[in-house]
């Protein structure tokens, strides 16, 4: 898995943010959601956020923005380039690092208040052995108490309906037209690939990047039973109707010391 997604998002950073119909209000709408969220959940003051699956920045950006300490990490070195980068130009204290979410120890630190994961980055992994050794390096990352805070695709609907494109979106940059879509092609039950591409419109005419990798549909309770065999405790759902984010979201936290 590493080497296969680690080589999409390093492909991709360059143009990630050019999949939203406009990335910098993408940021301030998910931290917007996401930044309550945290403050009701989480026990902490001052809270340290670790971003363990940051990509080019998006909860980063928006919730360090928002006043929260965030450590970000992805196993592309060039999204979490950018992440600097972008962060920089914001004057935002955000520190980056390379690292796999099987593998968290380039981390300093093991006391972090909460630990995200979002934009659906845990299906990326093979199988459950690895969703299971990602949930554990992640909640030793966390302090006795912390959050964790996951979002993922609501798979259990996609296994049955099976889709087969995503989109398309039609953008506008600078009166110039933007098309992204996806193509699914479903290899099993539970498997696909998926061809994603982003055609703009050039002083020269049309140009197409294309981009592929692979996804394991991971159902809610596959990820719950996951997360309390990595000793989380309070494992539970949020759908978009409730929480305004645009997919569900899964929290658990970990247990708190007993004296």
């Amino acid at each position: 898995m590493t080497e296969r997604v680690k080589a999409f998002y390093d492909e991709l950073a360059s143009n990630y943010h050019l999949i939203f119909e406009d990335w910098e209000a993408s940021i301030k709408r998910q931290a917007a959601v996401l930044g309550p969220i945290l403050e009701r959940e989480s026990s902490a003051t001052n809270i340290r956020i670790l971003d363990c699956a940051c990509g080019i920045g998006t909860q980063t950006l928006g919730l360090a923005g928002r006043g929260f300490r965030v450590t970000a990490c992805d196993l592309s070195s060039a999204a979490v380039k950018r992440t600097c980068e972008e962060a920089s130009q914001r004057q935002l204290d955000v520190q980056g690092f390379v690292a796999d979410l099987l593998d968290l120890t380039p981390i300093p630190g093991g006391d972090f208040d909460v630990a995200i994961c979002m934009d659906n980055a845990l299906p990326h992994l093979d199988g459950q052995d690895q969703v299971s050794q990602a949930a554990t390096q992640i909640r030793r990352k966390l302090r006795p108490g912390g959050l964790f805070v996951a979002s993922i695709r609501d798979y259990d609907a996609l296994v049955r309906e099976k889709p087969v494109v995503q989109g398309p979106a039609l953008y506008t940059d600078d009166r110039r037209r933007r098309i992204v879509h996806q193509v699914w092609d479903w290899l099993d039950d539970r498997c696909y690939t998926f061809h994603l591409y982003i055609t703009r419109e050039t002083s020269d005419g049309w140009e197409s990047q294309h981009y592929v990798s692979t996804y394991r549909a991971l159902l809610r309770s596959e990820m719950t039973t996951v997360l309390e065999q990595a000793g989380f405790v309070g494992a539970r759902w949020l759908f978009p109707a409730e929480s305004g984010f645009y997919q569900p979201i899964v929290l658990a936290k970990t247990p708190v010391s007993v004296p």
